[in-house]
C-alpha cells in the first residue's frame, strides 16, 4: 500500500503506479447476491446450467459488479494522512475488457493519473486496471476520480 503523508506527499506523486491490490476470488454466490441487488438476473450470470452451453462456458460477473470492487481495492492501495475526507467522484472513463469467469482470481493495479486542487483539497484521477489472473487481457479499465478535502 502506498501511504502519503500528506496531499502534498499525493501531488508529487501524480504519474506514479501504486502496486497491486490482493487477489480477489468472484464466486457464484457473489454473483448471484449482486444479481439480487441490482435486478439483473441475466441467464449469462445465474444460470448454471444454461451459461455452460454458452458462449463463456459458464457464468459470469456482472461488468458492475468488477467496478463496484474498485473502491476497497483503490484502498488498499491508497491512503491520504492530513485529509478530513474522501468522496467518490465519479468515473470519466470505463471499459469492459474480457469476461470474468465465476471462479476467477480478480486484483487491481492502479495509476495515480493526475493530481489536481479542487476548492477544499485534492481532486486525484486514478486508471485502475482489473485483472483476471492466467488472462492476458484485463477484465476492466476505469479512471476513477477521487476527492481528498483537507
Amino acid at each position: 500500500m502506498e501511504r502519503f503523508e500528506s496531499p502534498e506527499a499525493l501531488r508529487q506523486a501524480a504519474g506514479s503506479h501504486l502496486g497491486h491490490s490482493a487477489w480477489r476470488v468472484v464466486d457464484q454466490d457473489q454473483v448471484n447476491r449482486f444479481a439480487d441487488a441490482t435486478g439483473d438476473h441475466q441467464w449469462i450470470h445465474v444460470d448454471l446450467e444454461r451459461a455452460a452451453a454458452g458462449p463463456f462456458g459458464g457464468t459470469i460477473a456482472h461488468g458492475f459488479l468488477t467496478l463496484s470492487m474498485l473502491p476497497e481495492m483503490v484502498f488498499e492501495l491508497l491512503q491520504v494522512g492530513g485529509v478530513r475526507m474522501v468522496i467518490n467522484y465519479g468515473l470519466n472513463r470505463v471499459r469492459f475488457v474480457s469476461p470474468v469467469r465465476v471462479g476467477s482470481r480478480l486484483r487491481a493495479g492502479a495509476e495515480l493519473t493526475a493530481v489536481e486542487e479542487v476548492k477544499g483539497g485534492l481532486q486525484a484521477t486514478v486508471t485502475v486496471t482489473f485483472e483476471i489472473d492466467g488472462e492476458d487481457k484485463p477484465a476492466c479499465v476505469a479512471e476513477s476520480l477521487m476527492r481528498f478535502y483537507i
